[in-house]
């Protein structure tokens, strides 16, 4: 894998990142060991979880590997705070104190002394933005975090963030955590204009399109899956007529190409601006691999493919975003 930067911070980072969210819920501990082996032979060493992943054990899983799969010092390793599992009044939680005991909660279950990217996992509206962001001053300033970013922001609360974060004395921001893929876009309408002006990188989420640019959707959908609660929330969101148009149009893309529905896919929002490194996550490690294949990782699309995919998926852009005069 190719190396990038990670915003302003100077770190080089692994064209993509390895996503642990299935790490202790529906990938096993043995098989978590394997794909952490598999990227880090394929030349990754971005490794992102959260505090609420499989209500902190991805965090334990990452923590027994560290050190025996992989040297701590070879990771750049990013988690995430706010979630909140036990609580089903309050879903997240941004306060001074549940943060900074959120932080030293994870250091436990990840085995070490800092973080190298603190995220910020959601917005909270119940909390005031400046004692969010006191709690990243205090976490970098302990040596806890080196970096700090936000995830799942808005244009305006990015904007709000990074602003406050810019004065003399705070932390500056270095990233945002977003979903975007070829079925998801939106972010092109304010939040990446916003991370822009300030200078932030994007690390994409669900690149993939929640699995379904992979085109294994294509002849439909087994009817176990789709009795699942989970997966109509997560998957079925783009199973819809505009989605099957814009994929059907990746797999043509692929025929043309030689290559994997996948590879264009990852392709495509790899060479997006802002990115640094997709995130990748996978519940198997030869679901892992398929990303970590060589003609994948090195898959650069033609001027005028990247052309003819950016205009198929476009986002629908209206007032005010844009302005016809």
């Amino acid at each position: 894998m190719k190396r990038r930067t990670l915003g302003r911070t100077g770190i080089p980072v692994s064209s993509m990142g390895l996503g642990t969210a299935t790490w202790g819920a529906a990938t096993v501990p043995e098989d978590a060991a394997r794909q952490l082996r598999a990227f880090v032979d394929a030349g990754g060493n971005l490794l992102d979880t959260a505090d609420v992943y499989a209500d902190g054990v991805s965090e334990e899983i990452i923590g027994g590997l560290l050190g025996r799969v992989v040297p701590r010092s070879e990771i750049v390793l990013a988690t995430k705070a706010v979630g909140v599992l036990n609580d089903p009044a309050r879903r997240q939680n941004a306060s001074y104190s549940h943060l900074l005991k959120a932080l030293d909660s994870s250091l436990a279950r990840l085995n070490t002394d800092h973080v190298d990217l603190w995220q910020l996992h959601a917005w909270d509206a119940d909390t005031p933005l400046d004692e969010t962001l006191r709690a990243v001053d205090e976490a970098v300033a302990s040596g806890r975090v080196r970096h700090a970013g936000i995830c799942n922001y808005s244009g305006w609360q990015t904007a709000k963030a990074a602003v406050l974060q810019s004065a003399d004395g705070r932390t500056p921001l270095v990233s945002v955590q977003l979903e975007y893929s070829l079925l998801e876009r939106g972010i092109e309408r304010e939040a990446i204009p916003a991370a822009a002006d300030a200078g932030l990188c994007l690390l994409p989420w669900a690149p993939l399109g929640r699995g379904v640019l992979t085109g294994k959707y294509q002849g439909g959908v087994p009817k176990q899956r789709m009795r699942s609660p989970f997966f109509q929330a997560y998957v079925g969101r783009f199973l819809d007529e505009r989605s099957a148009g814009i994929v059907a149009e990746v797999v043509s893309v692929a025929e043309r190409l030689g290559a994997s529905p996948l590879a264009v896919s990852l392709a495509w929002v790899r060479e997006r601006p802002l990115v640094a490194a997709p995130l990748v996550g996978a519940r198997t490690v030869d679901q892992l691999r398929e990303s970590l294949a060589d003609d994948v990782l090195d898959l650069v699309l033609p001027d005028d493919i990247r052309a003819h995919l950016d205009e198929v998926s476009a986002p629908v852009l209206g007032y005010p975003e844009q302005i016809v005069m």
